[in-house]
């Protein structure tokens, strides 16, 4: 069953042995160059969500979504063609970011509002809270929570931007199935 006919359900791609799509609670992707502002958001959103080098070849793009058990997201048609692309490849027909969101939305029932904040944006590392390991910082001589990546040594704090993105991100859930 192709993923755009996967009602209601979150699914997985199958592993190549099975040639099945797997229902798993939390879907995992990979958005391909094109989509990157788009892979951002799911980070945002607390999905697990690579983003390949840029120049990165169609095929090892693929073979990345194959060997993770990822959803590879992508407006690519020429991708959908590859051998394991009808398993793996979640084609969006639409263009611009937020009618790629909708349309996502729309294909996996997507929430926006899974785990937000969890994950690095830059990175896909799930955040620690509390100041830097090594830092003089302690949690108590900050008012407000720090985030930090262990993989890009990035520290975040909830400022006004994340009261914006969270916004967003209850926007993009309006486009939710509701059943």
């Amino acid at each position: 069953m192709p993923p755009e006919h996967a009602a209601g359900h979150n699914l997985m791609p199958a592993t190549v042995e099975t040639g099945a799509l797997c229902p798993l609670d939390t879907p995992r992707f990979l958005c391909d160059e094109m989509l990157q502002g788009l892979g951002e958001w799911l980070r945002v959103a607390g999905y697990d969500t690579r983003l390949p080098e840029t120049g990165t070849e169609d095929r090892d793009v693929l073979a990345m979504a194959v060997a993770e058990n990822r959803w590879l997201v992508t407006r690519d048609r020429a991708l959908a063609l590859h051998r394991d692309g009808p398993l793996y490849v979640l084609l969006l027909e639409s263009g611009g970011q937020d009618a790629c969101i909708r349309e996502l939305t729309g294909k996996l029932n997507l929430d926006w509002l899974h785990a937000p904040f969890s994950r690095c944006k830059r990175c896909n590392t799930p955040f620690r809270e509390g100041p830097l390991p090594g830092s003089s910082a302690s949690p108590e001589s900050s008012p407000q929570t720090l985030l930090h990546c262990t993989q890009c040594h990035q520290t975040f704090w909830k400022g006004s931007h994340v009261r914006r993105m969270r916004e967003k991100l209850r926007e993009f859930n309006r486009w939710r199935r509701t059943e």
